[in-house]
């Protein structure tokens, strides 16, 4: 398995709709062929959406939430970025990921 970012097509504001599933697919028109956009129902972040997960074969696994599908593609273009670059998946530096950096919720290790 490659890398792949997992968007929640279902998060949404109370009374907004989601925004998940464009998100996705803007991503999916601009992300580097070697990582994989994946839909999904449900990260269980509702309290913050938008969310989304990273993960790689042998790598960490990251969990965003409250990101902002209108203005955040550059920085999560530069996640995934930092995140194919990274070979275990630990990110140094977030600093070109620029704010979702503050929307990280937890990192899992490896299997």
């Amino acid at each position: 398995m490659g890398d792949v970012v997992y968007i929640c097509d279902t998060c949404a504001a109370p009374g907004e709709a989601p925004e998940g599933a464009g998100f996705a697919a803007d991503l999916r028109m601009a992300a580097p062929v070697e990582v994989e956009v994946r839909t999904t129902s449900c990260l269980n972040m509702c309290d913050a959406p938008l969310a989304l997960a990273l993960r790689g074969s042998g790598k960490v696994a990251y969990l965003f939430s409250g990101v902002r599908p209108a203005e955040d593609v550059a920085d999560t273009l530069a996640l995934l970025k930092l995140y194919r670059d990274a070979p275990d998946g630990v990110i140094q530096d977030a600093r070109p990921a620029g704010r979702l950096r503050f929307c990280l919720q937890g990192r899992v290790p490896p299997l």
